[in-house]
């Protein structure tokens, strides 16, 4: 089980990011590169599916729900699948730094598919991928199709616009 500081952690990321993030893989990408940003909480991620993914994170926004701190509501989307909306009234913090909130609103706002593509290709860099963003769309073909990656990295590029502790490469 998580510990209630890795709940409190995982909510800060929704308050952070405005208060509200749709969508779990969402919430994992902002997790991830909040983290390489040196802006994050210490979640661990490896590579899944849908990119960069952190068990730890998962297990920690669970204990969040179930202590209070953040609110998990399921909807049905129109093509049949669910999706969650992660929400907190948790009160702003003076002491974050404003390049996090920077970042995760700009996050939080993005296409979440073009936000997944840009976390892939900044996860893949980190796995020392020689084209990381050849690899993503080898990788996720169908996502980077009609312009996303494109999209994808022009998102990233205005990430790695904002000043933080630890500097976004470029890829």
């Amino acid at each position: 089980m998580a510990s209630l500081d890795d709940a409190n952690e995982a909510a800060a990321i929704v308050r952070d990011a405005g208060g509200q993030i749709v969508g779990r893989t969402r919430l994992q990408k902002i997790a991830f590169v909040l983290e390489v940003a040196g802006l994050g909480s210490g979640f661990p991620f490896r590579y899944k599916h849908y990119g960069p993914y952190s068990e730890q994170l998962t297990a920690a926004s669970q204990r969040a729900r179930a202590v209070g701190m953040m609110r998990e509501t399921e909807t049905i989307a129109a093509w049949g699948g669910v999706y969650s909306t992660f929400s907190t009234t948790m009160p702003q913090d003076s002491n974050v730094d404003p390049a996090r909130r920077r970042l995760a609103q700009e996050m939080v706002n993005a296409d979440a598919v073009e936000l997944e593509l840009a976390a892939t290709a900044l996860f893949l860099s980190y796995e020392n991928a020689p084209d990381p963003w050849g690899e993503t769309e080898h990788r996720k073909p169908d996502k980077a199709a009609n312009g996303r990656l494109d999209r994808a990295k022009q998102l990233y590029q205005r990430l790695r616009q904002v000043r933080t502790p630890e500097p976004l490469p470029n890829l």
